[in-house]
């Protein structure tokens, strides 16, 4: 439209100066048309609604070529047994979302083979588009491209549409080249029968995130780890507690990679004016300015709680009209939020909130958690939603506008998490969301296992390190989620702190399902506008019951492949590697790390065994045999290398690597020692050479650094004659 308005102004003033009389006229009727058909005949679109075209499918001869928005997406050749097969396409809808569907059938109960490539952007990657009906439930997730063999689609996030194969043909989905304009997969489908289907604004339409527009913003793919006050000391934390927490944090937990501080409830004065958030409570002497730059002097990111209530009854009284009113035309309360501010007068946003987040960032802060969001839209707008129809305004815009100014303030480099529970309503402002009930429950992991760094990063709550502690560490850490702590600094001085610094830095992973796993929650989110009560999750929050056990995380490197599974139950007794999306033709090493043992080598599948009292929970690190000395692990993270090691390669009769140390922490390299080979010299660049020692057929080689950085390391084997 601003386009528009610069072409008639532009138009218009010279037309002017050259047209006149009869001239004028036409050329004014001819630009009113010109607009009205612009604009879509008088309506102005939705900016994505260019982005929901149904695709174009042409066929020629034995080709198929599958276009969208003018541009190929799929371009794929028809082979079968006897040489002829029918062909049916259909586009359908469903309310505004479209499905294009093309069937191949091969004639005479022959088989087709279709092979071809699909073209996306930098943004997509493989997974499965539709559930499957046959092996266990697994939340899959991915660290790298994934090759995996279940996967049956394609997904461009930057475009939102999804390429699939229906299920019953067998379907193998390749990268074959990735640069940073876009990437091209191969495909290949081989059955009786092959379904293409493509469905563009898969997550705005298909999905029913109507605000999510991902050409708009970028996830943040830096690890988010770190330490929230909250369940350590609740608002009773002082600035004491603070500085003796990141003095703990940078002994124990920062070089592990937890490198957030966010202080919770209880160092503001009130809620609501600017001057309660700005000015600290006595608890806090120094201040805010003074808490931010000793964080970040400290080498912490500092984060901050705020919430959108609202408590000053003689303010509201001053300003009736900033704030929601009931049917009588009193200030309309409601529980946790108390009195909501009007997200549609933006007189009161820049009163009320510009000013705080504004000079919180100017402060310093770079994490801001926005708290009692469900209580604005629940008891503030959704209960009084007669204030919004006699104003005619919608009240979700309204809803959105408040925290479309928090974002301004506080700009695009910052981090804003959203409190608490799913707000569809704040997809594309929300770097991450607080997804259920306060305390941690991985539930919600498999409840929303799709939106999972496609949408924002799920936060599942803050962990602490309980009995609980290797199971809610291992699932967080598989899925790429949001990792917090929330213990009292003497808990990280003691051994209870061991499996936290195994699962940190979470790793950036893209979902390998766009589906989620339990849709129990998600399949409700429509009725965020219909609930006038937050006292507790809704329907479509994240539960606390888990649907699954079994959590697989995909790591794709230049040097190499792997796969980690999770197990938190023993709800599967035997677990195949088919069922991973694993060779089952090839026979895969198996080692368990929270025990750092070896379980074998198995073909096909193995039995995981009972869940250790200890850990309550399984973390098997899943490598292809090789027919000579491998590494099977390392000791610095649960993923048995994900983050630390940069490199690995077998040449001849030497095994080398490059990894990544952590200062003062022992490293250990697990080595499988093939039979009929012996290990000799062992080179280290960078770190002393602690130990070697056996362990069954494993050799574990201990190396160790007083700086953290990159280490390179080579052993040397000889053949037994």
């Amino acid at each position: 439209m601003k386009k528009l308005t610069m072409v008639y102004k532009t138009f218009t003033s010279n037309f002017y100066l050259y047209a006149s009389g009869r001239t004028r006229i036409r050329l004014i009727m001819l630009l009113l048309a010109f607009c009205w058909l612009l604009t879509g005949c008088g309506r102005v679109s939705h900016p994505t609604d260019a982005y929901n075209v149904a695709p174009e499918i042409k066929l020629k001869g034995h080709e198929i070529i599958i276009e969208y928005r003018g541009e190929p997406v799929f371009t794929g050749k028809v082979m079968t047994e006897n040489g002829t097969f029918s062909v049916t396409r259909n586009i359908f809808q469903d309310g505004k979302a479209l499905t294009g569907v093309v069937a191949l059938t091969a004639d005479g109960g022959s088989r087709l083979r279709l092979t071809g490539q699909a073209k996306a952007s930098a943004e997509s990657f493989p997974c499965q588009a539709d559930r499957s009906d046959s092996g266990p439930v697994v939340v899959r997730h991915v660290s790298g491209l994934s090759r995996s063999r279940l996967n049956r689609a394609v997904y461009d996030r930057r475009n939102d549409w999804v390429l699939s194969v229906d299920s019953g043909p067998r379907v193998q989905v390749s990268p074959l080249e990735e640069n940073p304009e876009g990437r091209i997969y191969a495909i290949e489908a081989y059955g009786s029968e092959i379904i293409l289907r493509f469905r563009p604004a898969y997550y705005r339409l298909h999905r029913g995130l109507k605000y999510y527009e991902p050409r708009t913003y970028r996830l943040k793919q830096d690890s988010v780890a770190g330490w929230i006050s909250w369940f350590a000391f609740y608002d009773r934390v002082t600035e004491a507690d603070i500085v003796e927490t990141a003095e703990t944090m940078v002994e124990k937990l920062l070089p592990f990679g937890y490198n957030l501080l966010q202080i919770d409830d209880g160092y503001q004065r009130g809620e609501g004016l600017p001057e309660l958030w700005l000015q600290a409570n006595d608890k806090f002497p120094r201040g805010l300015s003074f808490l931010a730059s000793y964080l970040k002097g400290k080498g912490l990111v500092p984060g901050l709680w705020t919430n959108v209530a609202f408590k000053q009854v003689d303010f509201i009284r001053a300003h009736p009209d900033w704030f929601v009113q009931d049917d009588s035309g009193q200030p309309g309360r409601g529980n946790w939020v108390e009195y909501s501010l009007d997200g549609s007068v933006e007189k009161a946003l820049d009163e009320i909130v510009r000013p705080v987040y504004r000079t919180l960032r100017n402060q310093g802060w770079e994490y801001f958690k926005v708290d009692a969001l469900r209580h604005l839209r629940y008891e503030g707008y959704n209960a009084h939603s007669g204030y919004f129809s006699r104003k005619k305004i919608d009240r979700e815009k309204a809803f959105r506008r408040y925290v479309e100014v928090i974002r301004e303030e506080i700009g695009p480099e910052s981090y804003l998490l959203g409190c608490w529970g799913i707000r569809p309503e704040l997809v594309g402002l929300l770097d991450g969301c607080r997804i259920g009930t306060d305390g941690f429950s991985y539930a919600g992991l498999a409840q929303f296992n799709s939106w999972n760094n496609v949408v924002w990063r799920n936060d599942p709550d803050h962990i602490q390190l309980d009995e609980e502690r290797y199971r809610s560490l291992l699932v967080t850490s598989l899925t790429g989620s949001i990792l917090l702590l929330t213990d009292k600094p003497a808990v990280y001085h003691s051994p209870a702190v061991e499996p936290a610094r195994r699962a940190a830095p979470v790793l950036w992973t893209v979902p390998g399902q766009i589906f989620d796993v339990d849709p129990s929650r998600s399949s409700l989110i429509s009725r965020v506008g219909e609930e006038v009560s937050g006292s507790g999750p809704r329907p479509f929050d994240a539960g606390l019951r888990p649907a699954c056990d079994l959590w697989s995380l995909e790591i794709v490197r230049p040097f190499e492949n792997w796969l980690v599974l999770g197990r938190t139950g023993e709800s599967e007794k035997k677990i195949r590697f088919s069922d991973l999306g694993l060779d089952d033709q090839k026979e895969y090493f198996v080692f368990e790390f929270w025990s750092k043992q070896l379980v074998g080598s198995f073909n096909g599948g193995f039995e995981p065994g009972s869940l250790d009292p200890v850990y309550r929970s399984q973390c098997f690190i899943i490598r292809e045999r090789l027919s000579h000395p491998q590494l099977l692990a390392t000791s610095r993270h649960l993923t048995g290398g994900g983050p630390d090691l940069l490199d690995l390669r077998c040449e001849g009769d030497e095994l080398s690597g490059k990894s990544q140390l952590t200062a003062e922490d022992p490293y250990d390299l697990y080595i499988y020692l093939t039979p009929g080979w012996n290990p000799g010299e062992i080179k280290v660049q960078g770190a002393q050479l602690e130990s070697t020692r056996g362990q069954g057929s494993l050799r574990i080689v201990t190396l160790k650094s007083t700086t953290s950085g990159p280490v390179s390391w080579t052993i040397r084997f000889s053949r037994i004659p």
